[in-house]
């Protein structure tokens, strides 16, 4: 237990301003679960999501040096689109250089983030369009998934590692990593498709 659990947020960027040591720490350790799982939602090809988590908290770093506590916005919103925002910029990033596995990408993310959706392109027919692929990807999830592969992606994206759904559904890291990996196929496959 810290001695900053109940403080607000904007109260405790405030008290960093003013040269309190620790907040930021503690800030960061609050919502590094929030960073793993927006990473997690993004499968990369060829990738490994640590990538992204690093990305993440780079953003979470941001957001608490940039932070403005009179702007309407909370913290935890302004953290959430810091973290959103270096991810993609990441995987943007990647795209006008040679590195492969950040090119192309598949999110499995359920969030319905009205704040953050279409921020990342300009193109306002990609937007539609890959908000139609998404809406039909998540409709039809369940007929292109077996039972067990629904219920191991349910629990990866809540934040859950390979050997916990192992443990949660009494299977072997193995087989939790081989359904993963269909998954993975599944949705590109989905993917590829409809283009």
């Amino acid at each position: 237990m810290s001695q900053y659990d109940g403080s607000r947020d904007e109260d405790l960027i405030l008290r960093l301003r003013a040269g309190e040591e620790g907040i930021s720490d503690y800030l960061m350790e609050k919502y590094k679960e929030m960073v793993r799982k927006k990473a997690r939602a993004l499968f990369l090809v060829g990738g490994d999501t640590d990538d992204l988590i690093q990305e993440g908290m780079i953003g979470l770093f941001k957001a608490v040096r940039d932070y403005k506590p009179d702007r309407n916005a909370s913290f935890q919103t302004f953290a959430s689109l810091c973290v959103d925002r270096q991810i993609y910029k990441a995987i943007q990033n990647s795209n006008r250089k040679k590195n492969q596995p950040l090119n192309s990408y598949v999110s499995l993310s359920t969030e319905n983030d009205e704040q953050t959706r279409g921020l990342w392109t300009e193109d306002p027919e990609a937007i539609v369009i890959g908000q139609e692929k998404a809406d039909l990807l998540e409709e039809n999830l369940s007929s292109y998934l077996s039972r067990m592969e629904q219920e191991v992606l349910a629990l990866y994206l809540a934040g859950y590692g390979y050997v916990q759904i192992s443990e949660k559904m009494n299977k072997s890291p193995k087989s939790i990593d081989n359904a993963l990996q269909r998954i993975r196929t599944k949705v590109r496959g989905f993917l590829e498709k409809g283009k």
